[in-house]
């Protein structure tokens, strides 16, 4: 197929939901993947209504074969693959766009400089120095020419760092106003450990927090730029996602369980369950 204006190839690409939910105001979620390597945990999160995946090489053996693989079957069901990814390097965050990923998290981001970091390797120029590469899953692997190709990509990805140390929540203003990142996510678990309040998400200091977050991604949403806040953590705690999203208009994305967690309960139920018959017929 030949391409004759970005417009043309624009259309061709694969939509991000993700980032259509969040430009929207709409609350987008993810399950995160850590354990499930085959693709037909994809499928369930799509039946289940979930609008991303999270593939977590943050805390998971996977590598990046089978992230790009789990990539690609995302883009086919119409969920957004993001990839958390290990490390703020370019072999890393590059690498995971290339192989599929529309949306990158970066964790422990702590100053603007770093923040900085992650647009240079997850942008294609003038905006970063993500080098250009061909065939492209969210291109649908098709040759467009680099002048389309980029721009679109650069639209279409979706960059978020991770707000998980008080140092970061102090320099938080500098972090939102890096052009090209796109959400703050900030992670409750290691933040809370990090304040000596470890797992303690009801604490008023975490909601303090993500007040400060939002103020900071608030005051750059500015010109057509739009950065929203983000849910770690607490999947548990669904009602502080309520109350919080509900303060803070711009908070709106979450991540929404994971299968380990999921699986956990599911085998713990299920177990108990059985049991409970075998009292029973013991007792009989």
């Amino acid at each position: 197929m030949s391409f004759t204006s970005i417009e043309q190839a624009r259309a061709f690409a694969t939509p991000n939901p993700l980032k259509e939910k969040l430009d929207a105001g709409v609350l987008a979620h993810a399950l995160s993947i850590k354990i499930v390597s085959s693709i037909e945990v994809l499928g369930f999160a799509k039946s289940a209504g979930y609008d991303a995946c999270l593939i977590d090489l943050e805390h998971s053996p996977f590598g990046l074969e089978t992230t790009n693989q789990l990539s690609c079957a995302a883009l086919s069901l119409g969920l957004t693959p993001i990839v958390r990814v290990p490390a703020n390097t370019s072999d890393w965050i590059s690498r995971t766009l290339d192989g599929g990923a529309q949306a990158i998290i970066v964790p422990h981001v702590n100053s603007a400089a770093e923040a900085a970091n992650v647009v240079k390797y997850a942008r294609f120029a003038p905006l970063g120095e993500r080098s250009a590469t061909g065939t492209m899953p969210m291109l649908r692997y098709a040759n467009v020419p680099a002048k389309f190709a980029n721009p679109i990509c650069n639209d279409l990805v979706t960059v978020i760092c991770m707000i998980e140390t008080e140092r970061a929540l102090e320099d938080v203003d500098s972090i939102a106003a890096v052009e090209g990142v796109d959400v703050l996510l900030i992670g409750c678990g290691d933040l809370t450990s990090d304040m000596g309040i470890p797992g303690d998400m009801g604490n008023p200091r975490v909601e303090a927090a993500f007040d400060k977050v939002a103020a900071a991604a608030r005051k750059v949403s500015v010109n057509g730029r739009k950065v929203s806040v983000g849910f770690g953590g607490l999947h548990n705690r669904l009602d502080l996602v309520e109350k919080f999203a509900k303060k803070n208009d711009n908070a709106r994305f979450v991540m929404a369980g994971a299968d380990n967690t999921f699986l956990l309960q599911a085998i713990v139920d299920g177990g108990a369950a059985i049991q409970k018959v075998e009292a029973s017929i013991k007792n009989a």
